[in-house]
């Protein structure tokens, strides 16, 4: 099995394909971090554990053993109260208000397989041999409280993957305050910090920066993983960059308020943890309930960011996403919001989906303003019915005429949110989160409705069911346009109150797990303003995810790269749209547009009626050619070539699983007067095989395209693009 108890040593060695990761219990109890890394052997592991005593200010709490200090020793699962002053992974908080625990080893147990978490998102395995788990389990008597530390390695992935389960087995209730989903001590600070912060629009842009003495870290604190930080934290050594050196990277599946951080002490060490954000937040276990945190998902490279990021892209491409689509290619699609956006009529969508089967297209996406009277923004949100003006013959005759012209049918749907203009806040008022008193504050003229609330969530369920279950529909793109405010519900006691936000996050991932159990052929695209929930929760029941609102070529290549340091592409819509861009009303040219777009699941966003007969020759052959390539560019590995935040150019490369093919794309932002000669380096290729190009003719050699490089061509203006193919001879 990949996970070993050294019972003599008191020691738990998990091994995953290259990577080890080592816990011993102290004779405290108390399980001790001792390793995370290369792959090393069973021999003398327990000499890698310093202790050593400290001043009198980092306290021994036990007086026969000066060596053991919480505050300075590396621990799994840490708490405060009992003499670590760092912050701690878990606290609860007592009848008689204290906040003192000390949970110690109890049992522990080894399997086969991965078991899911009740209520949550998270990987998983179709074969038991996929994959070994490790609990163990601690007890804190005094409280009543047992602790459960779930580890699972998958065998063939440098992952591991950890959870923590409480139990309230006392006499009285206890208070969660705090119940990271991880922790881990690192014997040094000698890293760099790299995590994907910030806007709308502007969405997971990659920040690197030293560690320094003290906390450092990201949150959200808006109901949802957010624009402005992603639920990924990693620690990179020094000069480690796509290549080479070691890299630790901790994401969480969890699309509500999260908390990361990398503390370094006053003896250097550092303590990264990742979890549901403790701000404003705690739990009431009651005598015999339970509490589950989310899964974090903690991948190790020897080899680099690339390296980590392509073990994340395979996990949680083949192991996250679940259902019909998760293996199958995706449409090319065309949407009509930048289109039409509110203002269309059947017959207008009828003649867009009419020119999108003429240039190859495989789905029409219907976007905002079907519903209700919403002809703008400000109404109609919770009243899902069909707006006879626009549509007089409603959706089914509406998506029937699209399929006639060979196209499949998608639809836009707002779930989450409430207007206070619409016909369900006037019967509802109370449905939506509040506080009793106080104003109930507006973001895009919407309310969030009270997804913590049973009934709530069947309504919307009920509703959403009945309209995709009225016509043909393929395709459902699933947005939320809001954060979160004024955090109440109606129907949680005061003692409860703090816990509305996950229970929302629970309620939410209910209803997906209805919806898309019920309609398990229509591919799901979530999206939060674009990428304001680009997160592993969300990618458990909807395989891919609208990358960001803003379309801009130049600004993707930004979002993208990023993106891309976690997420799979097959993971990425990305659409060609008008210029000047809607956003940033910069003007590109087509090609450069199309070649940005085709590293992701491809469509347009646009008017189709209105491309040149030139324009339509284009659009054709990018179509056509983006079908060649779908198989590579969804299901083959990424390497990043050129990084957008460090120059001028960019440039990545998608390569086949078995070396067999490759495409590469370099996009240049701005034109620079006598520049130099230079070559692209590639990467990933079979040094011994030799590749057709297949645009210009000729053999090059594996290694020659790797190490000698390809010459770049003389581009001419700004904003350029070109993209090569090779096949193996």
């Amino acid at each position: 099995m990949a996970i070993q108890y050294l019972s003599d040593e008191r020691i738990f060695h998990l091994q995953s394909k290259a990577t080890s990761y080592v816990i011993q219990l102290l004779p405290t109890g108390v399980p001790a971090h001792v390793y995370w890394g290369r792959k090393i052997r069973s021999t003398g592991l327990s000499s890698i554990l310093q202790r050593t005593e400290r001043c009198s200010f980092s306290p021994a709490p036990y007086p026969e053993d000066m060596s053991i200090s919480y505050d300075t020793i590396a621990q799994e699962y840490p708490v405060y109260g009992v003499g670590d002053f760092r912050h701690p992974a878990y606290q609860i908080q007592a009848e008689n208000g204290t906040t003192a625990s000390e949970a110690l080893y109890d049992k522990h147990r080894i399997y086969r397989g991965k078991p899911a978490l009740e209520g949550l998102p998270a990987t998983y395995t179709e074969h038991e041999e996929e994959a070994d788990t490790l609990e163990i389990e601690l007890l804190d008597p005094v409280a009543g409280l047992r602790i459960i530390l779930s580890y699972t390695v998958f065998n063939e992935l440098n992952a591991i993957t950890r959870s923590v389960r409480f139990v309230n087995e006392g006499s009285q209730s206890l208070r969660l305050l705090r119940g990271l989903s991880m922790s881990v001590d690192f014997r040094d600070s000698n890293y760099d910090m790299l995590h994907l912060s910030g806007s709308w629009a502007r969405e997971r842009y990659v920040e690197r920066r030293a560690l320094a003495s003290g906390m450092q870290g990201i949150e959200s604190r808006r109901g949802a993983s957010s624009h402005a930080q992603n639920p990924f934290i990693a620690l990179l050594s020094k000069g480690a960059d796509e290549d080479h050196g070691d890299v630790y990277g901790v994401s969480l599946v969890y699309s509500g308020g999260f908390s990361a951080q990398a503390e370094v002490e006053p003896y250097k060490t550092t303590r990264l943890s990742i979890g549901i954000n403790p701000f404003d937040f705690n739990w009431l276990l009651e005598q015999g309930q339970a509490f589950q945190t989310p899964e974090a998902v903690l991948v190790f490279s020897a080899d680099g960011i690339g390296s980590m990021s392509r073990t994340y892209h395979k996990l949680y491409r083949t192991r996250l996403c679940r259902g019909t689509h998760r293996d199958r290619t995706r449409p090319v699609l065309v949407n009509n919001w930048e289109a039409t956006y509110f203002n269309f009529t059947a017959d207008k969508i009828e003649d867009i989906a009419r020119a999108g089967s003429e240039l190859g297209l495989e789905l029409f996406v219907l976007d905002d303003g079907w519903f209700g009277h919403r002809n703008d923004d400000r109404s109609s949100l919770g009243d899902w019915f069909v707006d006879a003006n626009k549509l007089p013959k409603g959706l089914d005759d509406l998506a029937k005429r699209v399929n006639g012209l060979g196209l499949q049918f998608g639809l836009w749907f707002e779930p989450e949110m409430i207007s206070p203009d619409s016909e369900l806040y006037t019967r509802h008022p109370d449905w939506c989160l509040h506080v009793p008193d106080r104003r109930r504050t507006e973001g895009r003229m919407q309310l969030v409705l009270d997804f913590s609330r049973e009934d709530v969530c069947q309504a919307i369920g009920d509703r959403i069911a009945d309209v995709l279950s009225s016509a043909p529909i393929s395709y459902v793109k699933w947005d939320m346009n809001r954060n979160m405010t004024e955090i109440g519900s109606a129907l949680l006691p005061p003692e409860r109150q703090r816990e509305t936000a996950h229970r929302y996050m629970l309620g939410l991932y209910g209803v997906l797990e209805r919806i898309t159990s019920e309609f398990p052929d229509v591919l799901f695209e979530s999206c939060s303003g674009g990428g304001g929930r680009f997160d592993p929760g969300m990618l458990y029941y909807m395989p891919q995810t609208w990358t960001s609102d803003n379309t801009d070529a130049i600004s993707r290549l930004k979002i993208q790269y990023g993106t891309s340091i976690v997420y799979p592409l097959s993971s990425m819509g990305s659409h060609v749209s008008a210029v000047p861009n809607h956003q940033v009303h910069r003007n590109t040219s087509l090609e450069l547009r199309g070649h940005v777009a085709m590293s992701g699941n491809f469509g347009y966003e646009l008017d189709l009626t209105k491309f040149t007969v030139e324009e339509n020759e284009t659009v054709k052959a990018q179509v056509a050619l983006y079908k060649e390539l779908r198989p590579l560019v969804q299901f083959g590995e990424q390497y990043r070539l050129l990084s957008p935040f460090e120059g001028n150019e960019t440039a990545w490369l998608i390569v086949a699983e078995d070396k067999s093919e490759a495409v590469v794309v370099y996009a240049r932002t701005l034109a620079e007067p006598n520049d130099s000669l230079y070559y692209l380096r590639l990467n990933g290729l079979d040094p011994e095989a030799d590749y057709e190009w297949l645009e210009g003719g000729g053999v090059y050699g594996g290694d020659h395209l790797m190490y000698a490089g390809l010459p770049l061509p003389n581009l001419h203006g700004d904003f350029q693009s070109v993209l090569w193919r090779f096949r193996r001879v």
